[in-house]
Parts: structure tokens; C-alpha cells; sequence
């Protein structure tokens, strides 16, 4: 798919009572480890725990509340638009809070699935399509934890340069949000200190014609 944009941006949007709220509710709720997709809600055997971790290190919590939604989707709409995407979407799976602490990360991947959701719900038969992550803490209260995007795949003009891949610093300002494609690639790197807080959410529609 030729896109012009590869991600729109809103700094510093969302106010600090909102994010350390949605940090202090996220920490009074279930803590899991991070998972991938292949591993499902089964208990991990010992090895894919370690196998797991070489790919993704965090710990989340899911959260599905109408205040945090509401805060949220104007700007999923404004960036649909404004970059000129205009994907069809009809709505939102579970937020994930996401803690990054010392040397956590999360290896390059995309959201993005091959084929839509199978199981049973209102998710069936959609694909994810936009992806947001929201910055909870700001930029200053770690190092590390950079979110990078490789746009090589999809830019011709990349694919001879040594250099690729960009990092997205506009989202570096506590309240930032950034909205992408969910196919498009992206890693955060390890945290070297202290801890990075991020509220990610995937937007769901029918899969492209």
C-alpha cells in the first residue's frame, strides 16, 4: 500500500492529570507479562518464557474503560484524516499499559495480522488497522525506550540508504500521541533508566479491498 504519511503525531496533547491518572488506575489493576501473538492466555513452559522475552520485555495491563476511550479517539480520527489514510474503522480492542522498565524493550514488529479475527465476538472478521501509543511519562524520566518506525518496505527512496530508520522524538513530551498504520514496522528499545509508561490501542475495521 503507497501511504505519503507514516505516522501523524499530536505533542504534548493530552493533559498531565489525565496520563498520571491512567497510570495510577493501571497500576491498581492485574499486572501480566507481555506476550506476542503466537503464545495465546496459556501458562508458558519454562523455555518459552525465556524464547518470549528475546523478542518483547514489558510488563501490561489491560484496560477497557469509556474515560479512556473518549479521551482518545478524537485524535485517532484527526490523524486518519489529516494523513490522508482515511481507513475504514469501526472500532477498538482492550488499551494496553505498558511499563518499560530497566532493559525492557520490544524487538521490531508490526500489529498487524495475516488474516482477521476468527474467535467469536465483535472483533470477527476485522483487522487491526491504526495503531496509537500515548505518552504517559515524559521524556525527561528515562532513558532508552525510543520508539523507531522502519519505513524501508514501504518507501522506495529508503530501501538504498544505510539509514532507515526513524525515530519518533515528537511523541518524547509527556501527553504525545502518535498514530500509525498497523502494518507498518516499529521497535521500542531497552530502557537503560528509569521507567517509560505508554498506553497503546489498535482500531479495528473490515480488511482492505
Amino acid at each position: 500500500m503507497n501511504i505519503s504519511n507514516y505516522y501523524w503525531y499530536f505533542s504534548g496533547v493530552l493533559t498531565p492529570k489525565f496520563c498520571d491518572d491512567v497510570i495510577e488506575y493501571a497500576k491498581s489493576q492485574k499486572e501480566v507479562m507481555a506476550r506476542t501473538g503466537g503464545y495465546g492466555d496459556r501458562k508458558l513452559k519454562k523455555e518459552e518464557v525465556l524464547d518470549l522475552k528475546r523478542k518483547r520485555n514489558s510488563d501490561l495491563v489491560w484496560l477497557n474503560d469509556t474515560w479512556i476511550y473518549k479521551e482518545l479517539h478524537p485524535y485517532i480520527h484527526a490523524a486518519n484524516k489529516n494523513s490522508g489514510w482515511n481507513f475504514e474503522w469501526d472500532r477498538s480492542e482492550s488499551c494496553q499499559f505498558t511499563k518499560y522498565k530497566l532493559n525492557q524493550y520490544y524487538d521490531w514488529h508490526c500489529d498487524s495480522w495475516d488474516k482477521p479475527y476468527q474467535n467469536p465476538g465483535p472483533d470477527f472478521g476485522r483487522v487491526r488497522k491504526l495503531s496509537m501509543t500515548c505518552q504517559l511519562t515524559d521524556g525527561s524520566e528515562y532513558q532508552g525506550g525510543e520508539l523507531e518506525f522502519d519505513f524501508r518496505n514501504y518507501d522506495p527512496h529508503l530501501r538504498n540508504k544505510k539509514t532507515h530508520i526513524i525515530q519518533a522524538k515528537e511523541i518524547l513530551p509527556k501527553g504525545s500521541i502518535v498514530v500509525f498504520p498497523s502494518f507498518v514496522w516499529h521497535r521500542v528499545k531497552p530502557v537503560t533508566k528509569g521507567t517509560r509508561y505508554s498506553l497503546v490501542m489498535w482500531n479495528l475495521g473490515y480488511p482492505f479491498k
